[in-house]
């Protein structure tokens, strides 16, 4: 089956003098239009000591600029029938808009606005420091099982580039100065290290000239540093236990360390991972969920990214089940997968769900904004919004089970085992003192007399010293925790 029988997006591409590259695709079917601005920033582009920037500056873009007030870019974006957001992952920070079609000179207006003067203020970096903070207590922080997850990206990965969170460290922040705020603004937030995507009800000249009007003269920066986000084949480490507060029941995360997006392994196992954990019908929720009735929930998927990419499965076991059981029938089923490959039925299921997410997906002008950016700032080519879907119906069954062989079944992926702190508190109490039983204590007797052998008639001459005894704490921490330094 070809991509052609989707319909092609039209693309028009450019780029100012300041660097900053442009992504037109006209499309009036409906009198809406979606602004996507991706910055070429991420977790990635942190540097140890200062995390939690990227993720820090999705705040503070809406915390005003020279000509828009405080929230103000959320006040004229849905007083005037539009929506929008911005997120931040460990490859880009990216913002966008939905509008009415003659309301997207306003919002090219507010982007480019921030984008030449946001307020980089003491106030705003107090106030929306601790806005991250509060969010870091209640996504994090207050739910069980959120921190193991972040936990399971550092047992994995062993460059601190790729190891740490979005969100980041809370102690960085505190000693992030108003200094350090602005040169990370300077540099990661000017016109060329950006793209900027429009698609739908909107004439490609009329764009061209509020864009000029609006983003010409905002000067270009110094290219940001070079990123290395190369990694070595072993995971950081492979074992860990990791006590939850809010755990009410243990669990069990799994991490392998798989190649990087657009790479032929990559489409295989991203469709293994579908096959093994995407919705009801797959393998694992068959077989865990449905079957042997052992799991109150499984999930997992496939983490994108430019570099070495991460596959991981999340299981909670119901009470009366072990998590090393769970994990055992996880690897099998992975090994399954590996040594038959996906069944005819399975591929025929695959192909469907991408060719019925691909048609939906495209109705949206924001979802096709947002690929346009991404592709353009990733890839440098916008275009393979139109053959990416062939790249995944082209995968065969048996490159998913090749795939699977090589990076899935192995020793080397990140087991983490999330104890409950009540379960881990209580393993750890020493057992209560039991009552003596009624009647006379009894006497122990006593020992048997201790003769020493006799000594040799001719001693044997010293040689080399003994073995030295292992010391089983280390031994036991061993098996807890186990890194490759």
């Amino acid at each position: 089956m070809s991509i052609s029988t989707l319909p092609q997006i039209l693309i028009e591409e450019f780029a100012l003098a300041n660097g900053l590259r442009v992504v037109l695709s006209e499309d009036h079917a409906v009198p809406v239009a979606s602004v996507a601005v991706y910055y070429n920033v991420g977790s990635r582009n942190e540097r140890q000591g200062r995390t939690g920037f990227a993720h820090l500056f999705e705040h503070m873009m809406f915390q005003g600029s020279e000509n828009v007030p405080k929230a103000g870019h959320f006040q004229y974006i849905f007083n005037n029938g539009g929506t929008m957001n911005g997120t931040t992952s460990s490859e880009r920070t990216n913002y966008f808009e939905t509008v009415p079609a003659n309301q997207l000179p306003l919002a090219l207006w507010l982007e480019s606005d921030r984008m030449l003067s946001l307020k980089v203020t003491q106030e705003n970096l107090n106030n929306q420091r601790d806005a991250v903070k509060e969010e870091k207590r209640l996504n994090y922080d207050n739910r069980p099982y959120s921190n193991a997850f972040l936990r399971l990206n550092e047992l994995i990965y062993r460059n601190p580039r790729n190891a740490h969170s979005t969100i980041g460290s809370m102690e960085d922040l505190d000693d992030a100065t108003i200094e350090d705020v602005r040169e990370f603004f300077r540099i990661y937030y000017a016109p060329n290290n950006a793209v900027l995507a429009i698609v739908g009800d909107f004439d490609s000249t009329e764009a061209r000239a509020l864009i000029e009007k609006y983003f010409a003269s905002i000067p270009a920066q110094p290219s940001p540093p070079d990123v290395d986000v190369s990694e070595p084949e072993e995971v950081a480490a492979r074992n860990e236990v990791y006590c939850d507060p809010f755990a009410q029941l243990p669990a069990i995360m799994l991490g392998w360390k798989v190649p990087p997006r657009r790479t032929e392994d990559y489409y295989a196992l991203s469709l293994a991972s579908d096959l093994l954990l995407d919705g009801d019908s797959s393998r694992l929720y068959q077989r865990l969920v449905k079957d042997e009735e052992s799991v109150v929930g499984i999930q997992g998927g496939i983490g994108e990214r430019r570099g070495p990419s991460t596959l991981y499965v999340f299981a909670i076991p119901k009470p009366g089940h072990s998590t090393g059981a769970i994990r055992s029938t996880i690897q099998e089923e992975i090994e399954r997968l590996a040594r038959e490959g996906p069944s005819p039925d399975e591929m025929e299921k695959l192909r469907n769900t991408l060719l019925n997410d691909a048609v939906r997906n495209r109705q949206s002008t924001l979802y096709r904004a947002q690929r346009l950016a991404e592709f353009t700032l990733y890839d440098g080519d916008p275009d393979i919004v139109n053959t990416e879907l062939e790249r995944y119906l082209a995968i065969t069954p048996d490159e998913i089970g090749s795939a699977v062989s090589r990076y899935l079944v192995t020793d080397n992926h990140s087991i983490m085992e999330v104890v409950p702190a009540h379960v881990a508190a209580a393993e750890e109490k020493p057992a209560p003192a039991q009552p003596e039983p009624p009647g006379e204590p009894a006497q122990p007797g006593a020992p048997p007399p201790q003769v020493p052998p006799p000594p040799p008639a001719d001693p044997a001459p010293p040689t080399e010293p003994p073995p030295p005894v292992a010391d089983d704490a280390a031994a036991k921490h061993e098996q807890v925790s186990t890194a490759d330094d």
